[in-house]
């Protein structure tokens, strides 16, 4: 029985395959693997000269506390306008800054504050940027620039003039970053293009619209605010309830006034854009590495392929 241990532990070991033995086969294969790396190293290298150069304008964004005073108030004395009978407007206490994070990536805000404010084949028709004249060259299969037409094939549901739709997938895909950091709070945004002069100006053209809708949307909300509560002064004859509505009338015509004075209305720059003189991407020289990388592994697994696959398959014959 141990006899037959043995012998079965000693042809195991026969049949592993000897390092000295890979390494002669990997020497005898030698060209193979030095001509398939250099192949796919010069694909990599060609590749990676074809890719259009990236620019990156980022902005390192805090938080404007913009909320009133009016929601405190509110709850000290909405049970007391409730005895009343009159209903106090509602006020969320939900910082504008939460939802403009949001805001920003919904179709929503792309179709009503962004796309009127670019041109649409800086977007969608972009081949490369010249940094000499300072010029986008446009696909001339896809946008005519001469002729100021849009030229490209499509089939539905595209249009030959890019929807808003199409348009808003390639802004948040390929443009739009957008990330927050939970330990300060502080908000990175930036804009990814090929014209690094597109990048600085769609990054200060998305924090200037959000600040501005928000201004708006909420000057909007005070000015029916202090309607309502005008109108609600006038139906109650109970003094207690008077002086409660003059208090916010008061915080309301307060919150007008930040409204207005405030330019930063939800974001405020710690670090504003610029305009970036170097590349963000592509990584060439990383590109190259793992297609040298690649293109080795592939040309070992070749040489050992065909050496104990084929070789033994034709010697079994």
């Amino acid at each position: 029985m141990q006899k037959t241990d043995s012998n079965n532990k000693l042809n195991d070991f026969n049949e592993e395959i000897d390092l000295i033995e890979i390494f002669n086969v990997l020497y005898d294969g030698k060209w193979i693997i030095l001509t398939m790396t250099t192949f796919v190293s010069l694909i990599g290298v060609i590749y990676s000269l074809m890719l259009p150069n990236i620019y990156e304008s980022k902005a390192l964004l805090v938080s404007v506390n913009t909320s009133s005073a009016i929601s405190g108030t509110l709850q000290r004395y909405s049970g007391l306008a409730g005895i009343a009978g009159i209903d106090l407007p509602n006020s969320e206490d939900i910082s504008n800054s939460a939802k403009a994070k949001s805001k920003i990536q919904s179709l929503s805000f792309f179709k009503s504050n962004i796309l009127p404010n670019i041109q649409l084949q800086d977007l969608m028709a972009v081949k490369s940027w010249s940094p000499i004249t300072k010029e986008i060259i446009y696909d001339k299969n896809i946008y005519d620039k001469k002729s100021n037409t849009w030229v490209r094939d499509y089939s539905y549901p595209k249009q030959q003039i890019p929807s808003a739709q199409e348009s808003f997938k390639i802004f948040i895909s390929k443009h739009l970053s957008i990330s927050e950091d939970k330990n300060s709070g502080f908000i990175t945004l930036s804009i990814k293009h090929q014209s690094p002069f597109i990048a600085k100006l769609w990054t200060d053209l998305v924090i200037d619209e959000v600040n501005a809708f928000y201004r708006k949307k909420d000057k909007t909300d005070s000015e029916k605010a202090v309607s309502y509560l005008k109108q609600q002064i006038l139906k109650t004859s109970l003094s207690e309830i008077k002086l409660v509505i003059a208090e916010l009338l008061q915080d309301e015509t307060k919150k007008l006034m930040l409204i207005e004075a405030n330019e930063f209305y939800v974001f405020d720059y710690i670090d504003p854009p610029d305009l970036m003189e170097n590349k963000s991407e592509p990584k060439r020289s990383l590109i190259c590495i793992i297609s040298a990388l690649l293109g080795g592994m592939l040309s070992i697994f070749v040489v050992l392929t065909k050496n104990y696959f084929f070789n033994k398959k034709s010697a079994k014959f």
